[in-house]
């Protein structure tokens, strides 16, 4: 792809509260770089984040958003820049200190919005202007905007809202009275503010969420917002939960998924495509459904002429997450829906139309990778846009056939590349990470098969040491993934290359259970957790051990969520790991019916503990406790409603009961997956101190020196 030149001077925006315009030093020679080194605990937090890639509709420019650790705040940080779709300097479009993300180019290409929550506290929708000038903030609402979409003529926004607290509301009749116009009576009166909070009132049947918590009735609507008077129109509202919206290409439509199929939305996860009418006044009166699958559609996207709908689709809901997710597409108005992917059988996302609407792409997991693939929107046969080892985690496609993609590698952590609908090369058009990449030796995992106990072939990835000698054993650490419908994928991963820097092999297995080899292989483990994936998880370990390279005296094991659940089923039912970490993981299932998120997925799947205890019992390694004799650590946030850290505490306190050599570590105001740096730095400490002391026996304390209380 040529270079394209700027179309309007962005590069002439001056204002510095905004912009950073990089100046031109002079010209020096550079010292000789120093010889690259193992990676650390410290180096994660210089990897920064490349993501959410956007094109232009001309196809010229690409903006995306970078995070970066703030060590010393404890926090991330993200902001957008944009680099030309050919190659050439990015430039950065946001500041400083002033987290900004969703980036989305207006059709018409005058103007760059994207969210951000700055002064005013509550997250916008904020302006700039391709002619360049300061960002405006666009949008006033009471609330939080969660999501919005350009209208095709540039001229609207739809927002996605959740209905306002009452605290909200509030707040917004105290600014008003305070404009001016507002008698001095009025202006004196000031809402009141409770001494201490309200308290939750639960009536929903799924009524907690990870990063939520307590659950109430307000839910999700669609507004349109006029970009030229700001008025605001609501055009969905109702008990359900109203997203992903997509306009139609001659913006008298928006699609949308939601769950207003049955009378109580929390007792199904049967989302439908659903379309309204974008002048809409009577809130959402006049719905059009467009599909009429009992499973999950979603992420609706229109064909060029607006006749059809794609759309992401669940066959089989009884089937939960083990499911497939295929590409479907369905009249725009309704209709017999055709599906895409159905023989491909692989868990698929994000479709779009290609610019003339004769495919539609997506990407598939498959095999361990990630690929950006396309099919024709009549059906046929599944070719790759984009395929290799790599992960495409994000695209877009713009008017002028022009990709834009998020892809990483083992090697690499994600950068954006381009191409084109017509099959031309990939451009690297970012370079985000190589300089920390070129101070650091890694390890290029490989890509194993082997059988599992009973024949099936599985596969991993296996990361042997830095300094590997061929015919040496090694301490090697078993690290099963989350999910249980997850996977490893092949990208840069800093907690293996971490762990291979200090001498382990690790072993990144893809159980039964895992995405990208299909739906027998994801549901092979239905309502039958730590059988099948136990055996191929330890498949991996005697894998290794046989290829030479594994110490079968010196094993450790450990993982996050379903990780952390994996290994206390697998410390239950062998002795043969000197070490193990259990990671926001749960062993007395029955326990978290009702404390955590999942009280759907437990009824379909398990049914009700009083009724189906030995279900529960069969999959719960909490009533095999006392086999355990493995030190080990149980980690987790402390306000985490996806796994709850009451199953560490459990699984602490009975080892602690029992005897047995173990500790709890508790990180305060973190959810599920940690976010303050410091704590996520305490995490790896504490996994390189407690392995060093338990599988390599160093000698080394099993705790570090890090302060805890």
């Amino acid at each position: 792809m040529k270079f394209r030149s700027l179309a309007l001077p962005f590069c002439a925006l001056v204002c510095a509260s905004y912009f950073f315009v990089p100046t031109v030093a002079a010209q020096i020679t550079p010292p000789t770089p120093p010889a690259p080194r193992a990676i650390t605990v410290d180096d994660g937090f210089e990897i920064h984040e490349v993501s959410d890639p956007q094109i232009a509709d001309d196809g010229k420019w690409v903006a995306y958003t970078v995070a970066t650790a703030k060590v010393k705040e404890d926090k991330s940080e993200t902001r957008i820049w944009m680099a030309p779709a050919g190659g050439g300097d990015a430039i950065v479009m946001t500041a400083e200190d002033l987290s900004s993300s969703h980036p989305r180019w207006s059709p018409d290409g005058k103007y760059l919005a994207f969210l951000s929550k700055r002064n005013e506290g509550k997250t916008q929708v904020w302006l700039l202007n391709r002619m360049g000038g300061e960002a405006q903030r666009l949008t006033d609402a009471i609330q939080d905007v969660d999501d919005f979409a350009w209208s095709p003529d540039s001229k609207r926004l739809v927002l996605v809202l959740r209905d306002p607290s009452p605290e909200e509301l509030d707040e917004a009749k105290a600014k008003d009275k305070d404009k001016p116009g507002s008698s001095d009576k009025e202006k004196d009166v000031k809402p009141k503010k409770p001494k201490t909070p309200p308290p939750f009132v639960v009536d929903r049947y799924r009524f907690k969420t990870d990063t939520v918590g307590y659950l109430d009735r307000r839910r999700t609507h669609l507004y349109v917002f006029d970009v030229a008077t700001k008025a605001v129109v609501q055009i969905t509202s109702g008990d359900f939960d109203d997203l992903e919206p997509a306009w139609s290409p001659d913006g008298k439509l928006l699609a949308f998924r939601s769950n207003r199929s049955t009378p109580d939305p929390d007792r199904t996860y049967d989302t439908n495509i659903w379309v309204v009418a974008a002048d809409n006044t009577d809130k959402g009166a006049h719905l059009t459904q467009v599909t009429t699958n009992p499973g999950a559609d979603a992420a609706p996207a229109w064909s060029p002429d607006g006749k059809w709908i794609t759309y992401v689709t669940q066959l089989e809901p009884k089937l939960l997450v083990y499911a497939t997710h295929h590409i479907a597409v369905s009249p725009a108005e309704g209709g017999e829906a055709k599906v895409l992917t159905r023989t491909f059988d692989r868990m698929s996302r994000s479709p779009h139309f290609s610019p003339d609407g004769k495919f539609v792409y997506f990407i598939a997991d498959d095999d361990g990778t990630q690929n950006l693939c396309r099919v024709p929107a009549t059906g046929g046969e599944i070719t790759r846009a984009i395929s290799g080892h790599v992960v495409v985690s994000r695209y877009t496609i713009a008017k002028s056939g022009d990709i834009a993609a998020q892809i990483a590698s083992t090697d690499r952590p994600g950068e954006i590349f381009t191409t084109t609908t017509s099959g031309g090369p990939l451009t690297r058009i970012t370079h985000v990470n190589d300089a920390f990449l070129a101070k650091i030796r890694i390890v290029t995992p490989e890509y194993v098969k082997f059988r599992s106990k009973d024949g099936t072939t599985v596969a991993g990835y296996l990361f042997k040491p830095l300094d590997y000698m061929a015919g040496k054993k090694y301490p090697t650490l078993l690290h099963p993934h989350g999910g249980p419908v997850g996977s490893y994928y092949g990208e840069f991963d800093h907690f293996s290359q971490l762990f291979a820097a200090n001498g382990y092999v690790v072993l990144e297995p893809n159980p039964r259970g895992s995405s990208g080899y299909g739906q027998d292989f994801c549901k092979a483990i239905f309502a039958d957790w730590g059988n099948k994936d136990y055996q191929d998880d330890m498949a991996m370990v005697d894998y290794a051990i046989a290829q030479g390279v594994a110490d079968p005296d010196k094993l450790g094991v450990g993982g996050w969520s379903y990780g952390g659940i994996s290994t206390d089923f697998i410390i239950t039912q062998t002795t043969r790991f000197k070490a193990a970490i259990s990671g926001a993981g749960s062993a007395f299932l029955a326990a978290l019916y009702g404390h955590d998120q999942y009280i759907l997925d437990y009824d379909v799947e398990l049914g009700r503990p009083w009724e189906n205890p030995a279900t529960w019992g069969k999959i719960s390694p909490y009533f095999r406790v006392a086999n355990i004799t493995t030190p080990t650590l149980f980690m987790g946030g402390d306000i985490d409603w996806n796994v709850p850290i009451l199953g560490g505490e459990q699984m602490y306190q009975s080892l602690k009961s029992l005897g047995r050599e173990t500790e709890l570590v508790v990180y305060p105001g973190e959810y599920h997956g940690l976010k303050a740096p410091s704590h996520i730095k305490d995490r790896l400490e504490r996994h390189l101190s407690w392995y060093a002391h338990y599988v390599k026996a160093d000698g080394s304390p099993a705790r570090p020196a890090a302060k805890a209380n």
